[in-house]
């Protein structure tokens, strides 16, 4: 647990401004893929179903669904950032690693959500490091405690 204090001690200490609205932008950009999951359940359903996890599809395409839009928010708004990121990491795991593996891997041909899925994946890892920053409603309620 020292460790992890350390880390979060040296992160508060050296995190730039400008990492904020990056955050910002992948809160934005995680809720919208969880409002388009919400309009396109059954897309979403066969992805899951392509898989091959078993009946649990339809509990995960509800987890994925909530996950993104909830965790979309929080992280936009810098509250309890390093939990909502430790909620997407499984879900972009599980996108890079076995929704995207298809006979296109990594091909010109292929649509860029590999892409797009790998780069969000390295910005949560990112901010569970970094944590929300100083434009966040953590650091607000952490600067005004009686407020």
């Amino acid at each position: 647990m020292d460790t992890l204090h350390q880390i979060e001690l040296w992160a508060d200490r050296h995190h730039p401004r400008w990492i904020d609205f990056i955050r910002i932008a992948l809160g934005l950009f995680i809720l919208y893929k969880g409002v388009t999951f919400i309009s396109n359940t059954d897309e979403l359903m066969n992805l899951i179903r392509e898989m091959d996890i078993g009946f649990f599809h339809m509990a995960l395409a509800h987890y994925v669904a909530f996950a993104h839009l909830v965790g979309g928010i929080l992280i936009a708004l810098g509250l309890l950032t390093r939990w909502a990121v430790v909620v997407q990491v499984p879900i972009l795991i599980g996108a890079v690693f076995f929704a995207n593996m298809d006979s296109r891997f990594l091909s010109v041909t292929n649509s860029g959500e590999f892409g797009i899925s790998l780069a969000v994946l390295i910005l949560l890892l990112v901010f569970l490091i970094y944590g929300s920053g100083k434009f966040s409603l953590d650091e607000y309620m952490k600067n005004h405690p009686n407020a």
